[in-house]
């Protein structure tokens, strides 16, 4: 198959949405398929509101429908609700091509976290985005029953996966200057993630932050006593991982969550709020792998007492081969010379 993906989320980005489309992207590859991704790289941009370490793609349509065309797909599937995401919609309308879509980030908390925008002036414009897709893709059973009743149709379950050779229990020394118990809070430093909630509860030991963000110096100042480390990655991110004794997932917008499987294949437990997420991730576990509850500060402290070995083992019932899988059984090819 001749895939072609179009994402306002796309490398230098770091984030779960590239995480998950360069790791499918790769599992797809593997199994003999052609994947294409275009990105904001590949056009004029400018800063997002709030947040200009991400670039939206200025007036992207024409130059994305030579791209498109030229690359003759036999499926296309839009990950983002973004400027990209728009410009590939109305050229698949515009040439009778189908695609499908995915519901990775909850816009509506999103904007209002950011903003202070109504979600009921964004669900509007969401179900539109996604009304013409032959499926909308999204990442737990809790979450599609939400948008159902949000008015969503054709939704399917992609879940995610880990890299459990990269990610894995190893030695737990790389902060040894700070106190234990550590709880560890990774990704990205922006408003609707939650993490001044985290920096902010009264929890013994030490809190870890790893991450950037456009809210990173404002928390800095806030909460000196926290340890920053600017984004990891790879093996200084999974050395993160083990040497933490919690991982604290304080997102409401969020609609996984990839760290949460990342360090439970690194043997640590998570802490959450009960989103769709951490809830299904954390369901169906062989043992206490962590715990989810509105009082933050009474998860955390539960989940210091979960089995490392039992958090290792939840993580191997995810992986990205079967995600690909999964989310290439849901595409809806078609000839694009029709």
């Amino acid at each position: 198959m001749r895939l072609l993906i179009v994402s306002d989320a796309w490398t230098p980005q770091v984030n779960g949405v590239v995480r998950t489309l360069g790791m499918v992207s790769e599992a797809l590859r593997r199994q003999g398929d052609v994947v294409e991704v275009i990105g904001p790289d590949r056009f004029p941009s400018w800063p997002a509101p709030g947040d200009p370490a991400i670039r939206l793609a200025l007036l992207p349509r024409r130059r994305l429908a030579g791209l498109a065309r030229a690359f003759r797909p036999d499926a296309v599937h839009i990950a983002t609700e973004g400027p990209l995401g728009w410009a590939m919609r109305a050229l698949c309308r515009r040439w009778g091509w189908s695609f499908t879509t995915a519901f990775h980030t909850r816009f509506p908390d999103y904007l209002r976290a950011r903003f202070g925008l109504s979600p009921r002036l964004s669900w509007p414009l969401l179900r539109r985005f996604h009304a013409p897709a032959a499926t909308t893709m999204v990442a737990t059973e809790a979450l599609r029953r939400e948008l159902k009743t949000q008015g969503f149709r054709h939704l399917s379950h992609w879940s995610r996966g880990v890299d459990t050779a990269l990610f894995r229990p190893g030695a737990r020394d790389a902060f040894p200057d700070l106190p234990r118990p550590i709880f560890l809070c990774a990704g990205r430093l922006a408003a609707e993630k939650g993490v001044r909630d985290f920096l902010g509860l009264d929890l013994p030991g030490s809190k870890l932050v790893v991450g950037d963000g456009p809210e990173r110096a404002a928390l800095e100042q806030g909460f000196p006593r926290a340890r920053f480390t600017g984004f990891l990655h790879r093996e200084a991110l999974a050395a993160a991982y083990a040497a933490a004794d919690v991982l604290v997932f304080p997102s409401r917008t969020d609609t996984f969550g990839l760290v949460l499987l990342e360090a439970l294949a690194c043997g640590t437990p998570v802490a959450a709020l009960p989103q769709p997420g951490p809830l299904a991730i954390l369901q169906g576990a062989d043992g206490v792998v962590g715990a989810v509850a509105e009082d933050l500060r009474s998860a955390c402290l539960a989940a210091l007492g979960a089995d490392r070995e039992a958090c290792r083992r939840r993580a191997e019932d995810f992986s990205w081969s079967a995600s690909a899988r999964q989310f290439r059984a849901q595409l809806a090819p078609f000839q694009a010379g029709a």
